[in-house]
C-alpha cells in the first residue's frame, strides 16, 4: 500500500521578545497549529515559542527530537522517519531560519534525497534583515557565520574578506556569540580600512533595535554599547 509522504516545514522562529503575531503571518501560525511533531535544538526554547504562538493547551501533544551539535550521524535518519509514513514535521531553529546557520540543514538535506517535499515558511531572518538596512550592497553578498575566535586568525580572516570585498564589491556578513561581540567590534575597527563601510545590527525586531552604518573613521570616534546582545556585522569595502 502505497503511503503519502509527510512534509517537512521549515518554521523561522523569533529573534525577540517581540509578539508573534507582529513578526510571524497568521496563515503561518494556522499551519504551525496544526503540526505535533517538531525537530528543534533546545526542547525549553522550542515549548516557550510554541506558547507564544497559542499552542499552550496542544503541548502534552506533541512530541520533541532535539538536533544540536551532540546529535550523532546516525540519529538523523531516525528523525525522518515519521515523514517517510505520512507525517508532517516542523523544523524549528533557535532564532531566525532553519537552515542557515543551523545544524537543521542536514535534515533538509535528508528530506531532498527521499523526496520528501520541504516547505519553507516566511519570517524573520536576521541576515537579509539586517542587509536590508545597511545600505551596503544587497546585489553581491556572503554570509560567513563565525569568524575565528583566536585574535590572529580573526584579524587575518578580516583582512581576507575586505580584500574580497574590495575586489568584487561584497558586502560580507557574519556574526559572533553576544558575549564576543566587543572584542569582534575592536578587532574590524583597528584592521578595516577607515574608508570601510560598516554595520552593527542589533536587537533585530527588538524593542531595542539599532541598526548603524559608519566608515570606520567614524566608529573610532563613537562609544556603542552592545555586550551580550546579539548582533549581525556587515561591511562593504
Amino acid at each position: 500500500m502505497h503511503t503519502t509522504k509527510g512534509i517537512l516545514y521549515l518554521i523561522p522562529s523569533l529573534l525577540d521578545d517581540t509578539t508573534a503575531d507582529q513578526i510571524l503571518p497568521v496563515e503561518v501560525i494556522k499551519k504551525i497549529h496544526l503540526l505535533r511533531n517538531f525537530i528543534v535544538e533546545n526542547e525549553r526554547t522550542a515549548r516557550r515559542f510554541l506558547i507564544r504562538l497559542g499552542m499552550k493547551e496542544y503541548l502534552d501533544e506533541i512530541n520533541f527530537e532535539i538536533l544540536d551539535k551532540h546529535t550523532r550521524l546516525e540519529d538523523f535518519s531516525q528523525m525522518v522517519e515519521p515523514l517517510k509514513k505520512g507525517v508532517s514535521l516542523g523544523l524549528i531553529t533557535e532564532a531566525g531560519c532553519p537552515g542557515v546557520a543551523d545544524p537543521g540543514a542536514e535534515i533538509v538535506a535528508i528530506a531532498h534525497s527521499l523526496n520528501i517535499r520541504v516547505v519553507p515558511f516566511i519570517g524573520p531572518s536576521s541576515i537579509l534583515l539586517s542587509l536590508m538596512a545597511s545600505g551596503l550592497n544587497g546585489q553581491c553578498f556572503a554570509f560567513h557565520g563565525y569568524l575565528p575566535v583566536k585574535p590572529p586568525a580573526r584579524v587575518r580572516r578580516i583582512r581576507l574578506l575586505e580584500e574580497q570585498s574590495r575586489r568584487e564589491h561584497m558586502t560580507q556578513i557574519f556574526i559572533e556569540a553576544p558575549y564576543r561581540n566587543h572584542q569582534l567590534f575592536q578587532d574590524l575597527i583597528a584592521t578595516l580600512h577607515p574608508n570601510t563601510r560598516l554595520c552593527l545590527a542589533i536587537n533585530l525586531t527588538g524593542q531595542e533595535e539599532r541598526i548603524i552604518t559608519k566608515s570606520v573613521a567614524d566608529w573610532k570616534k563613537t562609544r556603542i554599547e552592545f555586550h551580550k546582545q546579539p548582533a549581525v556585522f556587515l561591511f562593504l569595502a
